[in-house]
């Protein structure tokens, strides 16, 4: 008589095999989307959409539209345990941040993704292989990616295909956003964007906190989005500029008819 026996889901190594698995599908899909810009020559945006939308439905597929719980306490600490008094995502997204910051502030590496985003054929004449460059960047993002995954389905103890990361996509663009890096590409901070996700944070938690709904709080996020893009905008800064001095608006200047020479 066989016995199917069932791994135990409070084991480490399953754990560990489980977070190995989910980590090496991220980075295919990054590289999914890094073939798609970098060498099809699709729009970023684009493709990000393609691989949101058909994630949910694989996801979906696999989970077979069910909600699985998670009874793993090694996992489920990665978003509930504490270590130091503090919550342990803390460190983790702190040790992640760190990561990106030795590789991007302390090598060459943070100029040439900057050169790349902000004119990646100029780029590319100079000297950089400006395809591998934004390959490179969709695979790290991925990897990024799914570490938000694993702490934000352990901190609800389930994952959910539908709902699990639903508009959290507009809260990474504000956080950058508010950071100070410019959604037409080139520099970015990561110091700020840490910033802006607090902010983002500290504004979610203060709309749960005078009772509005929470779907409420994404009218909040979008006039948010929409004034950051407006500061950042040079045009309107100018014009902030012009009506806070009191100087009117530039008028064209008709030419003056030519002098008449002297024969």
């Amino acid at each position: 008589m066989y016995i199917s026996k069932q791994p135990d889901q409070n084991s480490l190594g399953v754990v560990l095999t489980a977070l190995a698995m989910a980590m090496g599908v991220s980075l295919v899909l990054g590289a999914w989307n890094g073939v798609l810009v970098a060498v099809i020559g699709i729009q970023p945006i684009i493709a990000t959409l393609i691989l949101m939308v058909a994630g949910r439905g694989l996801a979906q597929l696999v989970t077979e539209g069910q909600i699985i719980t998670i009874n793993s306490e090694p996992y489920r600490a990665i978003g509930l345990g504490h270590a130091l008094t503090l919550p342990l995502a803390i460190f983790i997204a702190l040790a992640a941040a760190l990561l990106v910051a030795a590789f991007t502030r302390r090598t060459a590496l943070g100029m040439i993704v900057e050169s790349v985003g902000g004119n990646s054929e100029a780029s590319r004449l100079a000297g950089i292989r400006s395809g591998r460059v934004v390959f490179l960047v969709y695979v790290v993002s991925a990897a990024c990616a799914a570490v938000a995954g694993f702490m934000m389905t352990a901190n609800v103890s389930s994952a959910d295909g539908n709902a699990a990361g639903l508009w959290v996509e507009l809260d990474a663009i504000l956080a950058v956003v508010i950071g100070g890096t410019s959604l037409a590409g080139g520099r970015f901070f990561l110091s700020g964007t840490i910033i802006g996700a607090l902010i983002i944070q500290t504004l979610t938690t203060t709309v749960y906190a005078m009772n509005i709904s929470p779907q409420t709080s994404l009218l909040f996020k979008a006039v948010v989005v929409i004034a950051v893009c407006l500061i950042q905008a040079p045009a309107f800064r100018a014009r902030f500029r012009r009506r806070r001095r009191g100087t009117p608006p530039p008028v064209a200047i008709a030419d003056k008819p030519k002098e008449q020479v002297p024969a």
